[in-house]
């Protein structure tokens, strides 16, 4: 994936070839001469990171250049903002700059490529970032996948978690939650449920794999009726498995035959057991 998106960013910065790409230099630009892209799909960036980068700096200077965009009064970053930042922190007063012509589009595109290669971007501010470049520039997700060098899918399902509850956006930008237990939680769907489970998987720390195996649960099962089954539940049952499901946490099975039945509580660790059993001892 990788390389494709290695052939993704090259194809928009291409080697220089004719006349006038070739009297493209870097040169020094003063740090205040440079505004911030307006295209930036990060809106965190890790402090400590910044301040490591600043220090590097400090001690080598700066390895690589930015790239900007030259405008009417002075330069808009097109890509190296942490460099941007860290060289504020650092304490230097200009920073080695190639100034590219380039559309908007371009410029956006790099800027997110730059990110997703770098792996820098939470999953709500890549999904941000792929339905903002789509809504404007008018590309398809299969279009933008291309360009990015990933499957329709892939950003399909990134694109599907601007649809999660804020309390569960929340979760997601601070790394309590990955994208995979988000999408596990997308597919519950009562807004109480999935902040219930989420929840839970922040607070018992459980797997993306246990989160989807308790989705599973939730799920009403397919397929035919196993014989001396019935075909309909008494709807006084379903409504009291649903209850003890909900003050448990967990899947809970009522087994109702005449006067007598069972109820069957599902655990999926030793934790979760402990915990269950905990909430039936209070």
């Amino acid at each position: 994936m990788r390389k494709a998106l290695g052939r993704g960013l090259e194809a928009l910065i291409p080697s220089f070839t004719s006349e006038e790409e070739k009297k493209e230099v870097i040169v020094n630009i003063p740090l205040d001469k440079i505004k911030p892209n307006k295209y930036q799909p990060r809106f965190h960036f890790a402090e400590g990171k910044i301040k490591e980068l600043a220090d590097s700096i400090k001690e080598k200077g700066i390895v690589q250049p930015i790239l900007v965009l030259a405008k009417e009064e002075g330069y808009e970053l097109i890509a190296g903002e942490r460099r941007w930042r860290a060289s504020q922190i650092a304490g230097v007063k200009e920073i080695p700059a190639l100034v590219k012509k380039m559309s908007e589009r371009e410029i956006f595109e790099i800027s997110l490529i730059e990110n997703i290669q770098r792996e820098d971007l939470n999953p709500l501010e890549e999904a941000e970032a792929y339905q903002r470049i789509s809504k404007e520039f008018k590309l398809t997700q299969e279009e933008l996948a291309k360009k990015l060098g990933k499957t329709r899918s892939s950003v399909a399902n990134s694109v599907r978690l601007l649809n999660l509850p804020e309390k569960i956006k929340g979760f997601l930008s601070s790394g309590i939650l990955s994208s995979g237990h988000a999408r596990a939680i997308l597919s519950l769907k009562e807004q109480k449920s999935q902040e219930d489970l989420a929840q839970r998987v922040a607070t018992q720390k459980l797997s993306v794999r246990e989160t989807e195996e308790i989705v599973q649960h939730y799920k009403p099962k397919k397929g035919k009726t196993k014989p001396g089954e019935e075909k309909t539940q008494n709807p006084e049952i379903t409504n009291l498995e649903e209850k003890i499901q909900y003050a448990l946490g967990t899947k809970v099975k009522i087994k109702n035959s005449g006067k007598k039945g069972k109820i069957e509580i599902f655990y999926y660790s030793l934790e979760d057991m402990e915990r269950i059993i905990k909430l039936l001892k209070a």
